[in-house]
C-alpha cells in the first residue's frame, strides 16, 4: 500500500511539474478544455495498475496465511454521467490482471505450503465522484460507490480442491470503494490520474471437501482487499 501511494505521488508531481507555467500555474492561466465538463455524458478509458491481497477472520487463533502480493494490470472504459455542477455518476467495467500468492503454516514442504492464486476479473463499478472547484486547469475529487467482481480464475466449478493444490473462490463479489484523484485539463483533452480502495464485503472462499481441511478449515472469513491506480483519459 505505501508503495503504491508512493507510485502514485511521485507520477502525480511529475505529470504536474511537466506543465509550463502559463498553461497549468501562470498567474494568468489559460483555461483549456473550459466547457467540458458541461456535458451531460462523455466517455474515456482508462489503463492503470493494482495490488490485490486477501482479508482473512479466522476461528481460532493460529499462525496466519501470508500473503504475497504483486503489480498487476488493468484495463477500461469510463462513462460519465452530469448530475450536477460538482457531481457525476460514473461507470468504469474493466479487466483486472492480478495474482496472489499465498503461504499456508504447518507444511514442512512449499508445494503444499504454496498457492499461486492467478485472477483475471471482470470488475463493474458505480460511482459517485464529487469535484471541488475548478482552479485553472487542475480539479481534485472525491470518488465513492458500491462494485461487483466476476473473477474468471475462480476455479469454482472444480471438484479438486487445496489437496490436489486447486485453490477456490467465488466467481461472483461485492465490494465498496472509496477513493480520490484529480482532473488535469490539456489542450486537447482531459487527463485524471486516481487511487481507489477496494473492500470486499462477503466471503469469498470455497472450502475444501475436507471440513478438517488443514487449508480451509480454519478460515471463518475470506475477502478481497486492493488497492487500484488508474489513468483516465477523457
Amino acid at each position: 500500500m505505501r508503495n503504491f501511494l508512493s507510485l502514485f505521488t511521485l507520477l502525480l508531481a511529475l505529470t504536474i511539474h511537466a506543465q509550463p507555467g502559463t498553461g497549468m500555474f501562470g498567474s494568468e492561466p489559460l483555461v483549456n478544455l473550459e466547457n467540458f465538463d458541461k456535458q451531460r455524458v462523455h466517455w474515456g478509458y482508462f489503463l492503470g495498475f493494482n495490488s490485490y491481497d486477501f482479508k482473512f477472520d479466522y476461528i481460532e487463533n493460529e499462525p496466519d496465511v501470508l500473503v504475497e502480493t504483486t503489480i498487476g494490470f488493468n484495463v477500461g472504459l469510463v462513462g460519465n454521467l452530469r448530475l450536477h455542477e460538482y457531481v457525476d455518476l460514473r461507470f468504469e467495467p474493466g479487466l483486472y490482471y492480478t495474482q496472489r500468492n499465498l503461504i499456508f503454516p504447518g507444511f514442512d514442504n512449499v508445494l503444499d505450503a504454496r498457492r499461486d492464486v492467478k485472477s483475471t476479473y471482470i470488475h463493474f463499478p458505480l460511482l459517485l465522484k464529487f469535484s471541488s472547484l475548478r482552479t485553472g486547469n487542475l480539479r481534485p475529487y472525491l470518488v465513492g460507490g458500491m462494485s461487483t467482481t466476476l473473477n474468471l480464475s475462480s476455479n469454482s466449478k472444480t471438484p479438486d480442491d487445496n489437496s490436489q493444490q486447486r485453490f477456490r473462490v467465488k466467481p461472483w463479489t461485492s465490494n465498496y470503494e472509496i477513493g480520490f484523484g484529480i482532473d488535469l485539463y490539456f489542450e486537447y483533452f482531459k487527463f485524471s490520474p486516481s487511487i481507489r480502495g477496494v473492500f470486499g464485503t462477503g466471503d469469498e472462499l470455497i472450502r475444501d471437501n475436507d471440513p478438517n481441511s488443514p487449508w480451509t478449515s480454519n478460515i471463518e472469513k475470506l475477502s478481497t482487499r486492493a488497492v487500484l491506480i488508474n489513468f483516465t483519459f477523457h
